[in-house]
């Protein structure tokens, strides 16, 4: 079986190729992590193939995505990307535009929009109640990822999540992947709103999540046992069919390995192997195959 990691972030030393838009980095990292770097670490875990997502380090610009295109087509058998992009151009024909330049490669899967955080060319402030993906200069956009079979990649707060809800519905379409589980933290509880709405989003046939990120999330060490919760209601809500495992690696990189990252999988007793052939590659290709 093919293992996927289905969310990593790359990026090269600042340059003239490939320049740094913004100081958009890991807790305490420094410099660079090269998908050369990438693929040391996923060799060593036993991962076949990855999921670049452009870094808000590169910007929204038109060559926001080239480090990720380089990284594919220096490894095609191994990586797949997910671009950064403009949303709120001059011309809102532009913003679809971009969307159909960046999944021109078969290999970009789709564009990410970090809905958790306020839209600016490097997002990093947190708003846990921003709507601004739900403007209506953004109907071009996802009318667009429709036509072109382009997966959105949005990473909420749970409070975000009734918006989100909104989002979807409004576009039958287009295949939605909701980022990090939600990203759960010390506001949320696995069998209370805001984060249960969910389970109402189950109910669409067009939405996927990442189980990714735990370390952040999680207030314990490996395996990260106060999020199980959470995983299993995923399970329940989902199937492991619409439920894809990520690193958010080296993101993680202040709380756990590479390898951490992803070997929790197999602790969760709940869990069968059926299940973690599913999240570990099989739901992927299901999703983007």
């Amino acid at each position: 079986m093919t293992i996927v990691d289905a969310h990593t972030h790359v990026w090269a030393p600042d340059g003239d190729k490939y320049p740094w838009h913004a100081d958009v980095f890991p807790p305490g990292w420094k410099g660079s992590y090269t998908y050369s770097d990438l693929v040391s670490d996923m060799d060593a875990a036993g991962v076949d193939e990855a999921v670049i997502v452009t870094t808000p380090l590169y910007g929204r610009g038109p060559d926001a995505n080239e480090y990720t295109r380089a990284a594919i087509e220096a490894c095609p058998e191994r990586f797949y990307g997910v671009g950064l992009m403009e949303f709120f151009p001059a011309d809102p024909a532009d913003a679809a535009a971009s969307l159909r330049r960046i999944v021109s490669d078969d290999r970009m899967l789709g564009v990410r929009i970090h809905a958790a955080l306020e839209y600016v060319g490097a997002p990093t402030n947190l708003d846990r109640h921003g709507d601004w993906f739900l403007d209506d200069r953004l109907d071009p956009v996802f009318e667009a990822a429709g036509d072109e079979d382009a997966a959105i990649f949005i990473f909420p707060k749970a409070q975000q999540l009734a918006d989100v809800a909104t989002l979807i519905d409004d576009n039958p379409a287009v295949q939605f992947v909701i980022d990090h589980m939600a990203w759960p933290d010390g506001t949320t509880a696995a069998d209370e709103r805001p984060w249960t709405m969910l389970e109402t989003i189950a109910e669409r046939d067009n939405v996927t999540v990442k189980v990714s990120s735990l370390p952040r999330s999680s207030e314990e060490d490996w395996p990260y046992h106060d999020l199980w919760g959470y995983v299993r209601n995923l399970i329940d809500w989902y199937g492991a069919e619409r439920l894809m495992l990520g690193s958010d690696y080296p993101w993680m990189d202040n709380w756990a390995s590479y390898e951490a990252c992803l070997s929790w999988l197999d602790e969760p007793p709940f869990l069968s192997d059926r299940d973690r052939r599913y999240l570990r590659g099989a739901a992927f290709d299901t999703v983007h195959g």
